[in-house]
């Protein structure tokens, strides 16, 4: 099972380095991980994306609390959240197939952010399912390279 975690830490260096240290050194595997300044330059909050049981979260979560500069660790996985993630997406786009991917770019409500003349950059948000199916439907016309930010997640309320 996937589970999100938000953890709010101080913002300095080397505080990445023992969050991601924590889960190597114990064999788990982020899916994604996601770090920014928050609203108070002071601190960050990471948003980690791991796989795992119940047991295995648990664990992860006792681990982080004990992290010298851990503010808060927040379990996402069961609340209410809003999470997106941001893709961008450089695919082939040949003078014949450039209007149904512009079409296709309308649709996701997603934006092209630079065109070429073999080529367009496409920057999409949203959820996992969104940006999975964007790229799906890209993938015929030839895609090139894809980044991904991970996701950023909050919870909804208080």
């Amino acid at each position: 099972m996937k589970h999100t975690i938000s953890v709010l830490v101080e913002n300095k260096s080397g505080v990445l380095a023992r969050v991601a240290g924590l889960f190597s050194g114990r064999g788990y595997n982020i899916d994604s991980l996601n770090v920014a300044e928050t609203e108070d330059n002071t601190m960050s909050r990471m948003t980690i994306v791991a796989r795992g049981d119940d047991r295995i979260l648990e664990q992860i979560t006792k681990q982080l609390n004990k992290l010298v500069d851990v503010i808060k660790v927040y379990d996402l996985t069961s609340e209410s959240r809003v999470e997106r993630e941001i893709v961008l997406i450089k695919v082939s786009a040949q003078a014949k197939s450039r209007s149904e991917i512009i079409q296709l770019t309308d649709i996701f409500r997603a934006n092209i952010v630079d065109i070429s003349h073999d080529s367009l950059i496409i920057a999409v948000t949203g959820d996992e399912d969104k940006v999975a199916a964007m790229i799906d439907m890209l993938r015929p016309y030839g895609i090139k390279e894809v980044a991904r930010s991970g996701k950023v997640a909050i919870s909804r309320g208080h």
